[in-house]
């Protein structure tokens, strides 16, 4: 919205700073971040007044978790509300790729505040149905997904690009929007996966979105992508805005996230910064480098899909407990020993992934 002030520069003067994307950014950031310390702890006394018990804690899993009792869950609305509202402010709304990520991140933050609604109000840990929530994440990620290759440039619409390659494009045709699909649903999912700890998922989904925004922002700009040799994908820079946001608000989070944890991010947060960390990835041509900066989401879905099938194979399990987070409490570590550690997994991961612009 701020960047219409452009308008009224002329071209000398603050007002013509509106038309840098970092500067933009830098607001951004500072909005959500004062958004979270505004709005943090209002959102969470209504909350513990309106949910009583707070999130149900499962009776199988670990013991050190039953203390958590009455701690308030949907706290993700505090994360999406900064995220949102800042975006709103400092992005630029003619940009498709904008909406397009806000988009799927306030529909899947709807799926899973409807989630964390039903859990709260009949005490169980069950909620909407996983059913329909996959069937409602894949009808958004396809939309989605078309949304993103329609404003992709021709030579790269359903086209996968390949990290380190020079230049590598496998033409995927009509298999495109199913792969983008799974991205994005995959991601979203994989997020709430991680989402057991106290701050163990918000940091890297901060760190995971950070850098892909500073990729988002390398393949806009076509000097860059000369350099780089990376696609040049128009549009894509402005998601830094985003991304800064997500940085800001994530942080106002945090500081009541921290363990422990005044209030929980629930699905209403996961699923929201998981379909968005996807949709950037679809939208920058990234994909498969998602796979890497979020290496450590995928490591936690591994977890639970090795555990399922080698569970029904054999009757017996690899992990302690899955995800694998839990597993090392029941090995006896720290919450915070796990959560530290997985952060500087991420950040290890994040720089990999960055990596890859300029090895080619």
């Amino acid at each position: 919205m701020l960047y219409w002030l452009t308008a009224l520069s002329d071209g000398g003067d603050f007002f013509n700073l509106f038309r840098y994307i970092t500067f933009r950014a830098g607001g951004a950031f500072l909005t959500a971040l004062i958004f979270g310390f505004i709005f943090g702890k209002p959102l969470i006394n209504v909350l513990r007044k309106r949910q009583g018990k707070g999130q149900p804690i499962r009776d199988d899993g670990p013991e050190a978790h039953l203390s958590k009792a009455g701690t308030p869950t949907m706290g993700g609305l505090l994360i999406v509300g900064a995220l949102v509202t800042s975006t709103l402010i400092w992005a630029r709304w003619d940009n498709p790729f904008v909406w397009m990520v806000l988009f799927v991140t306030l529909a899947y933050a709807a799926i899973g505040f409807a989630d964390d609604y039903a859990k709260v109000s009949k005490q169980n840990t069950k909620g909407v149905s996983s059913k329909m929530r996959l069937a409602l994440g894949v009808l958004i990620a396809v939309l989605a997904s078309l949304w993103a290759t329609l404003h992709h440039p021709g030579d790269l619409q359903n086209q996968l690009a390949l990290p380190v390659f020079k230049d590598t494009l496998i033409n995927l045709g009509l298999f495109y929007i199913p792969f983008a699909v799974i991205v994005i649903v995959g991601a979203a999912n994989a997020v709430n996966l991680t989402d057991g700890l106290d701050g163990l998922a918000i940091m890297p989904a901060m760190i995971a979105a950070s850098t892909l925004g500073v990729i988002a922002y390398a393949v806009g700009r076509v000097d860059f992508t000369e350099y780089l040799d990376v696609h040049y994908v128009p549009g894509t820079g402005e998601i830094l805005i985003f991304t800064a946001a997500l940085f800001g608000g994530g942080l106002g989070f945090l500081w009541y996230n921290a363990p422990p944890a005044a209030v929980f991010m629930g699905d209403t947060g996961s699923l929201a910064l998981g379909g968005a960390l996807g949709a950037i990835a679809v939208a920058t041509k990234h994909e498969l480098v998602l796979a890497v900066v979020g290496g450590l989401f995928v490591v936690e879905a591994l977890s639970v899909i090795i555990q399922v099938l080698y569970f029904k194979r054999t009757g017996k399990r690899v992990f302690l407990m899955a995800p694998i987070h839990h597993h090392y409490e029941k090995k006896g570590w720290a919450e915070p020993t796990i959560v530290i550690r997985f952060w500087i997994i991420s950040l290890i991961l994040a720089m990999i992934g960055l990596a890859t612009l300029k090895v080619r």
